[in-house]
């Protein structure tokens, strides 16, 4: 067998495996052999059926299964063997053709090649780091909030935004008389909080028990089947018919009760024994609220990071056919026709995904078991943190973070964002940070930008 490599350009080769009888004989006859053993023929039994036979009913079937398992094992053996970087799948070449009367085969392949790359990446080069200024209007506002979450519901004499409100509903007629046998609900419910009107939230402001609000429920839900059917308590196929006014009596205004700045509360907000009274609970949601932005801080990085890297590195010139030919077989929405449109949208994540194998192959970054389990644990953080510190405790965090690491998709996930994590550490180490301290809007206004 001969193997010939030939670069063609930057990014594209031609690679020529010729294959001799002798290369491939013995292993026909020992598979021609075999299926004598074990395939009896009319007239002659399992393995002693003439070779002369064999070869004239199985030969031709043989030899070329056997000739594309040579050619195709020579074909990757040798880019893995010179360690040769192929991007997508080597292209058969359309005269690479068996015939059965050929003893010899010559056949051609065009390999795509990744290219050379210079990332750039060092002191010199300067990326923006977003740090989002805490202020003490964010710190109120979490705190509102976490009383809120912390809160009880009870009885309250004004209607408020958040209320729910009980009390009777009667359908009335045009002229705003109540309705003879008209649909009355004696238990009605509602969360004006939800109604998608203004105007309909309004006419619930400032309200008492005692009071009569007249109102249009399919007004406060665009019409919408299921919240009448509910809310008046009728089929849905009846709910057309009473697109009128209706007259809502409050009974009762249930409002929610923040919770009471004391010790309960503040372990319930920050974690046992974090804050003992309102200025350390303040200090307390300040670094809380830090602490998330700081994820934000880091993911506005990645964007800054990989613009900055991607801008010196420039456009990289790549096996555009063969990458295309690879994309159209892998993908069923592709083909001849959408590919060089779908494939100028591609381009961009592809030149990415080689300049960070290029960097995880210069700084040898790696992946390892505590990695995983980091993203593991992240993933369920946000799961549980709805729940509240109490749910958090690191017992906790790895137990169900070991559970989801047995899942192999989630394993891998865990893996490829491990990798995109580590590899934009590096960067951050490596590079000079450009570091600025921004109020939220201007932060927010970056991503407008971008």
């Amino acid at each position: 067998m001969n193997l010939e490599f030939n670069k063609l350009d930057n990014v594209n080769a031609e690679l020529i495996i010729t294959l001799e009888e002798k290369d491939y004989s013995d292993k026909v006859k020992k598979q021609l052999k075999e299926i004598g053993k074990n395939r009896p023929e009319p007239g002659f039994r399992a393995g002693h059926v003439p070779m002369g036979l064999l070869e004239k009913k199985y030969g031709a079937a043989v030899k070329y299964d056997i000739v594309n398992r040579e050619i195709s094992d020579a074909l990757y053996d040798y880019i893995k063997q010179n360690n040769i970087r192929v991007l997508g799948q080597p292209i058969a070449d359309k005269d690479n053709i068996f015939k059965d009367g050929d003893k010899d085969f010559t056949f051609k392949f065009k390999v795509g090649l990744a290219p050379d790359i210079n990332d750039h990446i060092g002191k010199d080069m300067k990326v923006p780091y977003y740090t989002i200024k805490v202020t003490d209007d964010m710190v109120a506002k979490e705190i509102e909030s976490l009383r809120k979450r912390f809160g009880v519901q009870g009885p309250g004499e004004e209607t408020e935004p958040d209320a729910v409100i009980k009390g009777v509903i009667s359908e009335l007629n045009p002229d705003g008389s109540v309705k003879e046998d008209g649909i009355v609900v004696d238990n009605g419910i509602l969360a004006p909080i939800h109604f998608t009107d203004e105007e309909q939230k309004k006419l619930f402001e400032g309200k008492h028990p005692g009071d009569i609000v007249t109102f249009n429920p399919a007004a406060t839900c665009n019409s919408n089947v299921t919240e009448m059917s509910s809310m008046l308590n009728i089929d849905k196929n009846d709910v057309d018919n009473h697109k009128g006014d209706f007259n809502f009596e409050i009974k009762e205004i249930i409002v929610l009760k923040p919770a009471e700045l004391n010790q309960e509360f503040f372990d319930n907000a920050v974690g046992k024994d974090k804050a003992y009274n309102e200025e350390e609970l303040k200090a307390a949601v300040a670094e809380l609220i830090k602490s998330q932005l700081s994820a934000d801080s880091d993911y506005r990085f990645t964007i800054d990071a990989r613009n900055t890297v991607q801008k010196a590195v420039g456009e990289l010139e790549l096996p555009e056919e063969v990458l295309k030919h690879f994309l159209i077989s892998q993908n069923e929405g592709l083909s001849e026709e959408n590919i060089d449109e779908e494939y100028k949208k591609i381009k961009p994540q592809l030149e990415w995904d080689l300049i960070k194998e290029e960097i995880t192959d210069r700084f040898k970054i790696e992946v390892n078991e505590e990695d995983l389990m980091n993203e593991a644990r992240a993933a369920v953080y946000r799961q549980l943190s709805q729940y509240g510190p109490q749910s958090l405790s690191e017992g906790i965090l790895d137990y169900y973070a070991k559970e989801v690491m047995k899942d192999p998709k989630n394993r891998e996930s865990f893996e490829r964002n491990a990798l995109n994590r580590n590899v934009f550490k590096v960067i951050k180490e490596n590079v000079t940070l450009d570091n600025k301290e921004v109020e939220m809007d201007q932060f927010t206004k970056l991503f407008a930008t971008a």
